[in-house]
């Protein structure tokens, strides 16, 4: 998949698909959606404690390197399993520039993450644990049991099938009573399926350039 490298309102890296018409993330400020969306949202809205959380989208491992971040700053041990049907090469990892604008051991810790194997548990820190799973969530149902979802797929006028009442199902089966799940769509059509798979969904204000965000709360 080809990508052009884009630099967003704060600074930090995006990459675009002219295929798809599509940007992994915000042009308003990459850094910026990421942590509002699955960290301010997401992990930190949970009580500090052992965390497994499933990523729906690898992409970038911008996501993986903030939680990781997270994780070390609070002292809570995250199990990190993102799920990935097309990974970038290394010639585009390496251009990114979240590694540098994390700060300190920043650029470290985000090549650990990248260069850890595909399809195995690796430990990238005392806090973080990173399993890759080079998988298709519209053909294969995940394994485990997750306290929180990133589901950070491209969009669903992009990537309809990622967004379908089959893949929430699977996305449902792997969660318990109090799993949280966010993204940074509204659609009406996704939140009725939340609904629907026993989750109570809230809008909550978005990052830069984004009104709301879905935040749901396995019941």
């Amino acid at each position: 998949m080809k990508t052009r490298l884009i630099i967003t309102g704060d600074g930090s890296h995006t990459l675009y698909v002219p295929g798809m018409d599509e940007h992994y993330h915000s042009r308003f400020g990459a850094m910026t959606e990421s942590r509002h969306i699955f960290i301010n949202a997401g992990l930190a809205s949970l009580a500090p404690r052992d965390t497994a959380v499933l990523e729906v989208g690898f992409g970038t491992g911008l996501n993986a390197l903030l939680t990781a971040i997270h994780a070390g700053h609070k002292k809570i041990h995250v199990s990190f399993t993102t799920l990935e049907k097309e990974p970038l090469e290394a010639s585009v990892i390496s251009r990114l520039n979240y590694g540098t604008l994390a700060g300190e051991g920043g650029e470290k810790l985000f090549m650990a993450i990248h260069e850890a194997p595909w399809n195995k548990p690796c430990s990238i820190t005392e806090w973080f644990t990173i399993e890759k799973r080079l998988t298709d969530l519209t053909a294969e149902d995940p394994q485990g049991l997750y306290d929180l979802v990133y589901f950070d797929a491209f969009g669903p006028d992009k990537q309809p099938g990622m967004w379908s009442e089959t893949v929430m199902r699977r996305i449902a089966a792997v969660t318990h009573p109090g799993s949280v799940f966010v993204t940074y769509s509204a659609k009406g059509d996704l939140k009725r399926m939340l609904r629907s798979l026993g989750f109570e969904v809230t809008l909550l204000p978005g990052p830069p350039g984004k009104r709301v965000i879905t935040r749901a709360v396995k019941k």
